[in-house]
């Protein structure tokens, strides 16, 4: 018996050395059998010749993920163990193309660099095993995809459930990771639900082109608070032991003395610099002004707790008084450390370009340096007495926003953004459209505020990706929050999403927290049964029914999933104030892994016509 218990206590640790034996023994040979490349039913249409060879690179992509998902399975490894194995299995993969008269040169074309499959600690908030998954998924969100994704997944909705699930594991990675992409975390969660949740994994067509994507033949598949890191500078002082002597003493506290006080004067010497950089760093004509940190502390009663207006992840908004009287709103940036001033003044200069009316102005900036907290910056706006768009919907059925009220504040934001899209040159794009960045003031003239995540587009026609996507979760657009393309489209739907939120009452983010559908499927599901009148917030519903039916349609076009499918943000301006017809409403957006959603995107993408944003990561 006693033996029985030795070899089993024994046993797991000879399977793990056997396998790191086995690893190393053949790290350049692959592990995956592609022989289902052959077998599987999937369509390869997108590879026979193509001209535009970006969907069969996506196609490629997904068939190559079936391998990885037999590899998690057998592994627990999301991914391969080195780039000589991932190399070797980028050459089986190409050979099992050949035997379907698929041009090798393409996949050296889709797969340029084979370390995108290799395990790497910085992947994905360092995720490595399964082990690793299940530690730093947040328990609430793996519990919906297993729920959504352990059954048959034949059906469209089930299959679409299970999507959105494996989309909102993927967004609490990276709100909690600042090295994780959402694109990455959401490959992982695919491969997770694949290979883990679902009993008949890579084994069923039906599965694997839900979760995966895979394009088959015949069918379609259906598819913050963050942390503070503040420098703290400790002065530790040395406790002389011991009294040698009066002058000996003396003579100690003179040199302590007098190095301290150099090093202060060096100190005060290097922030002074450092301001007179930042200053002449911002445009001479921005018109801001620069207030000392003094004036901000008086202001704020020194940034008193019951001055503060709101908190977020990257800064504090206090509410503050001059000493002319006019009151402000102060917002104290976070993550100096790590963004450095080349995004403050990025920022300052950006803001200090718009001069309109539904946009929030800059009245000046502050920077301030010390060795207790570090370097400190500082923006300062006029204050809005009606608080943000988010706090109104929030109020209850009395003090409810009336009709004229949503009206004006919609096509408030709508011109707020075609300024900066149009009459700006090179445009801009907000990427943080949101309920709680919309401000509104004594009139509750609607303005948009926050452009610490704007970025400066290119006015040559190009299409450009960045690899760390902005934004908010549920305000995002899909194509951006997936594949990284940023677009004035991208800001559409954002506006669209906000829209839809006026109009109803609904907030999207307690949806999307909840069991409840997304409010984009929500408003297509009334309006498709005829009950249009539901989507309306009941405060409104006695106002003229036609006339915010034309609002909700702009709503459902601009919020639509498929961007050659919304309107620019100037032909939206248009539709809602009736100068120009709303057309008819497009088919119900797809899930996103359905085949025709990845082909309009691609389409929209490449011919969307001016706005075409350069970003960098």
């Amino acid at each position: 018996m006693e033996n029985n218990v030795t070899i089993l206590l024994f046993l797991p640790l000879f399977t793990i050395l056997t396998t790191v034996a086995a690893s190393n023994s053949s790290s350049s040979s692959c592990p995956i059998n592609f022989t289902y490349v052959e077998t599987f039913p999937w369509n390869t249409s997108s590879c026979t010749n193509p001209i535009n060879k970006q969907p069969c690179c996506i196609a490629l992509n997904t068939i190559f993920h079936i391998g990885l998902t037999q590899h998690l399975k057998e592994t627990s490894l999301f991914q391969l163990p080195n780039e000589n194995t991932s190399s070797t299995c980028l050459s089986d993969f190409q050979t099992k193309l050949k035997a379907l008269s698929i041009d090798l040169s393409l996949v050296p074309f889709c797969f340029p660099n084979p370390s995108q499959f290799v395990t790497n600690s910085s992947t994905c908030a360092g995720i490595i095993t399964t082990q690793d998954w299940e530690q730093k998924v947040d328990s609430v969100r793996l519990g919906p995809l297993y729920s959504y994704c352990k059954e048959s997944l034949d059906d469209e909705t089930r299959c679409q459930n299970c999507i959105a699930s494996s989309f909102k594991v993927a967004f609490q990675l990276t709100s909690t990771n600042q090295n994780a992409s959402v694109k990455e975390c959401f490959s992982f969660a695919s491969l997770y639900a694949a290979a883990v949740v679902n009993p008949q994994g890579a084994s069923d067509a039906t599965t694997i082109g839900c979760i995966l994507r895979v394009p088959l033949n015949g069918e379609v598949t259906t598819k913050g608070s963050s942390k503070k890191r503040r420098k703290v500078v400790k002065l530790v002082f040395a406790v002389l032991g011991g009294m040698v002597g009066v002058v000996v003493i003396a003579f100690v506290v003179m040199v302590v003395y007098r190095k301290w006080d150099r090093r202060r004067k060096e100190r005060v010497y290097y922030h002074r610099e450092i301001e007179n950089g930042v200053r002449n760093s911002v445009l001479p004509n921005t018109g801001a002004k620069w207030f000392h940190i003094s004036e901000l502390e008086r202001a704020t009663d020194r940034f008193s707790r019951r001055n503060m207006l709101g908190q977020g992840g990257d800064g504090v908004v206090y509410k503050g008084k001059l000493s002319d009287g006019t009151l402000v709103a102060i917002k104290e940036n976070f993550n100096l450390e790590s963004k450095g001033d080349e995004e403050f003044c990025y920022e300052v200069e950006i803001i200090s370009k718009i001069k309109h009316r539904n946009l929030l102005a800059l009245k000046g900036c502050c920077i301030a340096s010390d060795d207790l907290k570090g370097k400190r910056r500082f923006l300062v706006y006029d204050f809005m007495p009606n608080g943000s768009l988010c706090y109104q919907l929030s109020l209850n059925v009395a003090n409810r926003l009336t009709w004229p009220q949503r009206k004006n504040i919609i096509i408030d934001v709508a011109k707020g953004l075609a300024y900066l899209h149009y009459e700006i040159k090179p445009p801009i794009y907000h990427r943080d459209i949101k309920a709680t960045n919309i401000l509104l003031d004594s009139k509750m003239s609607a303005k948009l505020s926050d452009f610490g995540l704007a970025k400066e587009g290119s006015e040559e026609e190009q299409s450009h990706v960045t690899t760390k996507v902005a934004g908010t979760y549920g305000y995002v657009a899909p194509e951006y929050a997936l594949y990284g393309q940023l677009t004035e489209k991208s800001d559409v739907y954002s506006f669209g999403i906000v829209i839809l939120e006026i109009m109803s009452g609904r907030k999207v983010l307690d949806n999307l927290n909840s069991s409840a559908d997304a409010i984009t499927d929500w408003v297509w599901t009334l309006v498709e049964s005829g009950k249009m009148v539901e989507v309306f917030d009941e405060s409104i519903r006695e106002g003229p029914e036609k006339v915010m039916e034309r609002f909700v349609h702009v709503g459902m076009l601009c919020a639509h999933a498929v961007v050659a499918l919304r309107p620019t943000i100037a032909e939206a301006l248009k539709m809602l104030e009736g100068d120009t017809d709303v057309p008819k409403l497009p088919d119900r957006p797809v899930p996103l892994g359905h085949a025709s959603f990845q082909s309009s995107l691609l389409h929209g993408l490449q011919g969307s016509g001016r706005s075409k944003a350069h970003v960098s990561s």
